[in-house]
């Protein structure tokens, strides 16, 4: 009985021992994972925000967009010209950006509406409505337009506030030095009520200014060589990243309840040579960071998925209704608020 008595208390005591080194386990487990995901946070961070634009890289982009669609400076076309004109037509043609914005048009009954398309290139898009505005930086392209075209950039539109019913911008806020001072201007021009179509490039990365995707390891030296064979790595460590850096964005808006900040990755463009698309992105834009930026200003996102999708979401065109009327309301209310309390 004695032998009997003590097998169980020695097995029970095995049993606790196991129990706890397990735990131990677990915690130092959930340790590890605890501080590489903060480690990928710190890393990861859009840290940048907007600044001001020094005239040389004004001028820089300018002359880089205008040179890509002037086809009468000269008797021939260079490569260049020809090259980045080819493969943005084809890349829309590919993604079937005409058919998507005509889907929106005709979902939210917007075909007798006023539609102000930013960064409209050759004006691609100029036929999905009647009342249709482009706006682009490059004085060159004006001559492919039978529709209204207004030269001016997005982060200082000459329009009054409230001009038009929706705003379309395909592929061009990752070329735009201060996009949020865009998306300001967007919300300042466009009614209440009214839709955007927001479809920037999301997620560039600084090795395609360099076109390390798209050219051979002959190409590089042994640092390029190095680059090149790193970047699936890189990638998977930036989607691993995703979750962490939305989460916190997101409780930190929770916690202030104030309008967020956009914030974003800046890039080193190339406006040397147009290796591959998006060589000359100036940013890398997260589509929850600018959905969170609409959202924090009382904004509703129509193309954001439900519950815990939103952490992986990512790769299509953002479409936002603006409601003004609801942020200036909250506006009087906080200060209403605040006069109540002095």
């Amino acid at each position: 009985m004695m032998n009997r008595s003590s097998s169980l208390t020695g097995w029970a005591r095995s049993s606790w021992d196991l129990a706890l080194d397990g735990a131990r386990l677990l915690g130092r487990a959930a340790l590890c994972v605890s501080a590489g995901m903060i480690l990928l946070l710190l890393l990861s961070f859009p840290y940048d925000a907007d600044r001001p634009v020094s005239p040389l890289e004004a001028t820089r982009a300018r002359t880089f967009y205008a040179a890509a669609y002037d086809k009468e400076k000269s008797t021939t076309v260079s490569p260049q010209e020809e090259k980045y004109s080819r493969m943005a037509f084809e890349a829309a043609e590919r993604c079937h950006v005409k058919q998507q914005v005509t889907d929106i048009v005709s979902k939210f009954g917007l075909q007798d509406k006023k539609a102000l398309d930013i960064g409209s290139g050759q004006g691609y898009l100029q036929d999905v409505v009647a009342a249709y505005t482009g706006l682009d930086i490059s004085p060159t392209v004006e001559r492919y337009y039978h529709k209204r075209f207004v030269l001016g950039s997005a982060t200082a539109m000459p329009f009054d506030n409230d001009s038009f019913d929706t705003v379309w911008s395909i592929w061009v806020l990752e070329h735009v030095p201060n996009p949020e001072a865009a998306l300001v201007e967007i919300r300042r021009v466009v009614k209440d009520g009214g839709v955007l179509f927001l479809g920037p490039q999301w997620d560039c990365h600084p090795w395609q200014a360099d076109g390390y995707d798209v050219r051979p390891y002959s190409d590089f030296g042994l640092s390029g060589k190095l680059i090149k064979a790193a970047i699936p790595a890189r990638v998977i460590l930036t989607r691993l990243s995703m979750p962490a850096v939305r989460l916190e964005r997101a409780v930190a808006w929770q916690l202030t309840g104030h309008s967020t900040t956009f914030r974003y990755h800046r890039l080193s463009p190339n406006f040397q040579t147009f290796w591959e698309p998006d060589s000359d992105a100036v940013n890398s834009l997260d589509f929850y960071e600018m959905a969170l930026w609409f959202r924090s200003r009382g904004d509703e996102c129509l193309s954001c998925n439900s519950s815990w999708h939103w952490v992986t979401q990512t790769g299509n065109p953002l479409v936002i209704r603006i409601h003004k009327r609801i942020r200036g309301l909250a506006l009087q209310n906080t200060e209403f608020h605040n006069k109540s309390k002095t």
